[in-house]
């Protein structure tokens, strides 16, 4: 392949949004290219062995909201896709106690009853109150937001179609849908439950990837975000891609390359090439040029306008918006290799929650002030952490008998301040070692010991996943999940439907409507609204859920 070919679509970037793009356009008939920066790909959803017989799940590590309709579209069971629910999870005490979350029904209600009789019935109405949400907004996760300025005929029937959706709801209902959407996951949680254990140990979800606290307005959206998911049709379940969160982004370039894809590897983009207003392609930072009319960015909207395109060939105004969207790094991450599976004496022999999400913070107050660290520059001396053991369910991310754990930290600042100074470039060796050390002491709250069981930890701050991965300030959402930055506001007024004030140029990763994690809805809809453009549009359908 010559450095000057030209194809009919070009996508920038590898992760999963990108290449779910990218399959359905090479399924209605284009030829496509898929570029990207590392020698490997898969974004944010990669599973590499960093020490020798472990793989892990580097960044993104449990799979849930990866919508069934993509899954099914672009077959990617027959691609080597499979997906292993776990059941529970839970919250661990520095006292020896725990509170247990668990799939089956009446089990979680004893466990309930054992921390506050009452918490049984009050969870039964935040179940609810969830389940409705989840309801009213998955329908939207795979259609394009409609823009409320606008009088074009699908621009009204898709603002007719979120009308009727909100009417169905009913006054009430409406009301206390605003409200859910506004309001902060303590609050939320406030108004249910009174044991402060079972606060705490759902309320992760509502900060997880966020630069806001638990207090914060708009935390409970977060919340819901995580548990839109489904799992084999159990909607809010998790679980894990057998072979790590890479295996989705296997699947999905197996399935691209299965409909006459390419692939390249090992050059980010330079420059988005452009004449006249239109797109003509991409120059790589290895000098290679490939020319095409349709040009898509899986990056996030600040690196794909201010580091990779000519300013003088966008409007000031969507400039200006461009560089006030909230892109905060709020995230660490740590990759474990156990030479055994840890002991948690305070949980019963074989007790079937520790194959799930496991956490040490117990109040809401305690994760208060974890986020008060993160606002001043530091890691929280007190850090939330989603922790797991997925060689429990999947032991081929691990020689026999011996574990891999993914550790997924709240909160660690993208401008790390040292000596007065605030600066990602403080995220050294010696400071990214302090940062783990205060996880793993915290840990031993758990699993007392487990140091002595470290073989090998992968320590990633935000600044490392700015550099490798590409998210800007490390941000696992490609921009915050806030109100203010969802649905025809996300990225920017006026051009959240995928496409950018350059003609022929397309957004598709997670700073695009829905929003991020390892979905694929942003992608999907890009996709959509690209081949209505090139005059397929026949080629996806409208789903409705």
């Amino acid at each position: 392949m010559g450095q000057h070919d030209t194809f009919d679509a070009i996508i920038a970037g590898s992760g999963h949004n990108g290449l779910t793009t990218a399959c359905y356009l090479a399924r209605a008939g284009l030829r496509v290219l898929v570029v990207e920066k590392n020698d490997w790909i898969g974004g944010a959803a990669v599973s590499r062995s960093l020490h020798d017989g472990w793989t892990y799940s580097n960044c993104s590590y449990v799979c849930s909201l990866l919508r069934r309709e993509i899954i099914r579209d672009l077959e990617l069971p027959r691609f080597g896709l499979q997906v292993i629910p776990y059941e529970g999870g839970a919250t661990f005490t520095r006292e020896g106690d725990y509170f247990a979350y668990y799939s089956d029904h009446d089990a979680l209600n004893r466990e309930l009853a054992r921390q506050n009789p009452r918490d049984v019935d009050a969870y039964e109405r935040f179940s609810q109150a969830v389940m409705r949400q989840c309801r009213f907004i998955r329908p939207f996760l795979l259609r394009t937001a409609p823009d409320p300025t606008s009088l074009k005929p699908r621009d009204l029937s898709e603002l007719l179609y979120l009308v009727k959706k909100a009417n169905d709801l009913g006054a009430r209902e409406l009301g206390e849908t605003q409200r859910f959407w506004t309001m902060s996951i303590a609050d939320f949680l406030d108004e249910h439950f009174e044991s402060d254990l079972v606060k705490a140990h759902i309320a992760g979800g509502g900060i997880i990837g966020t630069g806001l606290g638990v207090y914060s307005p708009g935390t409970a959206y977060v919340l819901l975000h995580h548990y839109m998911g489904d799992v084999d049709g159990t909607i809010g379940a998790w679980g894990f891609a057998r072979g790590g969160m890479g295996s989705i982004t296997q699947a999905l370039a197996a399935s691209f390359e299965s409909s006459g894809g390419t692939i390249v590897t090992g050059s980010g983009i330079d420059q988005f090439l452009t004449k006249g207003g239109k797109v003509t392609g991409v120059a790589l930072e290895n000098g290679d040029v490939y020319h095409a009319s349709v040009v898509a960015s899986n990056m996030d909207v600040r690196r794909t306008f201010i580091n990779h395109t000519a300013e003088s060939d966008l409007p000031s105004e969507f400039v200006t918006a461009v560089k006030r969207f909230k892109t905060r790094g709020s995230s660490g991450k740590i990759n474990v290799s156990l030479d055994r599976f840890p002991t948690f004496p305070a949980a019963p022999d074989g007790a079937r929650f520790l194959s799930g999400d496991m956490h040490c913070s117990t109040s809401l107050q305690e994760l208060e002030k974890a986020y008060d660290d993160w606002k001043v520059g530091r890691w929280s001396q007190e850090p939330y952490f989603d922790m797991l053991i997925p060689t429990q369910i999947d032991p081929t991310m691990a020689p026999p008998g011996k574990h891999m754990m993914t550790v997924f930290v709240q909160y660690a600042p993208y401008d790390l301040e040292v000596d007065g100074v605030r600066s990602p470039d403080n995220w050294n060796e010696t400071q990214r070692q302090a940062f783990a050390t205060c996880v793993f002491d915290k840990m031993e709250q758990a699993c007392p010991g487990i140091r002595d069981h470290i073989l090998h930890a992968e320590v990633r701050s935000p600044y490392e996943l700015e550099q490798e991965v590409g998210l800007t300030e490390g941000n696992i959402f490609q921009g915050e999940l806030t109100f203010d930055q969802l649905l025809f506001n996300r990225p920017v007024p006026g051009y959240a439907q995928y496409r950018t004030p350059i003609d022929g140029m397309y957004l598709v990763g997670s700073s695009t409507h829905p929003g991020g994690g390892v979905m694929g809805a942003p992608g999907a809809n890009a996709a959509r609204e690209i081949l209505r453009d090139v005059g397929k549009g026949q080629a996806m359908p409208v789903y409705t859920d």
